[in-house]
């Protein structure tokens, strides 16, 4: 090897070394062992003299190109010692930091938690995977109601228990109304509201296989038509708005009698049932087709169901509810959801709304 080689050698050293170095020492320290006037560019430099006068010409290109390298990294380092010790101004706004929140729905299911706290009911839990007993027998219906049918319910394959029969997804809340009962002990009154998954087998803009029930029990003596109306009434105006219209229809529950269907007027058609359309025609609503959005179910706790919980159905009488949280939350003024798979599609644009 040549000197003229062995120093393009190392020049290409010296500056590898530097590069690795640039992270370890300070800027002084840099300037010094780099570039000072007894530093390593200087003694790789002074060794010009020894080459050849063709070669001196080539090594000098190579000298200036080295040290226009390492003035470029000082100059580097010393930018950002500028930029990080540039002034605090303490009068700038602050910078908003992109954070989550919750879930609308779970958003809801505190609502609707703190707006039945406020007339004295207690928020119970019970299972949702539970056995045919508490979904459905104890609830007075026979073993061919048509909700223990295949195409209804989602059966768990499990070897069914001797005398509380198969293992279910439950198919509402009201699995919980005998347990409270049970729970309690005859200890009454119950004002008790339950809010839990349930699954059905049914898919569309109003439904899903999943989806959230809030289910209210009450029992004392008393009790009576007019007080589960009222609660309906105040439920929809707390979580709906004081313009809220509420009516229950007859209807037949085996676990309740009388029973009810619980209507609110739809909020996304005004309760008129219908839209305009682009063209500013009326078209009937997606959501609710009449101007009125059914919820779900109501009645008076059937008197077998206080037997099966150990309540004396001659002193004590109660009733029950049991709404979809999904379909509820969709009545909110101002939302215009008109179809509740929306809130389980993981679409951003439509969760960072809530």
């Amino acid at each position: 090897m040549s000197y003229y080689q062995d120093l393009l050698k190392q020049s290409q050293k010296l500056l590898a070394q530097f590069q690795l170095e640039l992270n370890s020492l300070s800027l002084e320290e840099l300037n010094i062992k780099y570039l000072g006037k007894k530093g390593l560019f200087n003694q790789l430099a002074s060794q010009i003299k020894k080459l050849k006068k063709d070669e001196k010409k080539d090594f000098g290109q190579v000298l200036n190109q080295l040290k226009a390298d390492l003035e470029q990294g000082l100059n580097k380092i010393q930018e950002n010692e500028n930029q990080s010790h540039q002034r605090l101004d303490l009068s700038l706004p602050g910078i908003k930091q992109n954070i989550g929140h919750l879930h609308p729905i779970s958003q809801a299911i505190e609502e609707i938690s703190q707006i039945f706290e406020r007339i004295g009911f207690v928020r119970a839990d019970f299972p949702e995977v539970d056995w045919d007993y508490y979904v459905f027998a104890a609830l007075n219906m026979p073993d061919n109601h048509p909700a223990r049918d295949e195409w209804e319910t989602f059966f768990v394959d499990q070897t069914a228990h001797p005398k509380l029969g198969k293992m279910v997804l439950t198919t509402h809340t009201s699995n919980g109304q005998v347990r409270e009962m049970e729970r309690v002990k005859s200890q009454l009154p119950i004002r008790m509201i339950n809010i839990s998954r349930c699954y059905r087998r049914q898919s569309d803009n109003t439904h899903t296989q999943m989806f959230h029930q809030f289910e209210g029990l009450v029992v004392d003596k008393n009790i009576n038509i007019q007080h589960l109306k009222g609660t309906i009434d105040y439920f929809a105006k707390e979580f709906f708005g004081a313009k809220t219209k509420s009516r229950i229809r007859p209807f037949h529950f085996k676990f309740t009698e009388p029973s009810f269907e619980v209507d609110f007027s739809c909020q996304i058609c005004g309760g008129t049932g219908y839209l305009k359309n682009k063209h500013n025609k009326k078209e009937s609503c997606r959501f609710c087709k009449s101007g009125w959005h059914e919820v779900g179910g109501a009645g008076m706790v059937h008197p077998n169901v206080l037997k099966a919980g150990g309540i004396d159905s001659k002193k004590y009488r109660g009733f029950a509810f049991g709404w979809g949280v999904e379909r509820s939350y969709t009545l909110k003024q101002g939302l215009n959801i008109d179809d509740i798979r929306l809130f389980y599609s993981a679409e951003r644009e439509f969760l960072e709304q809530f």
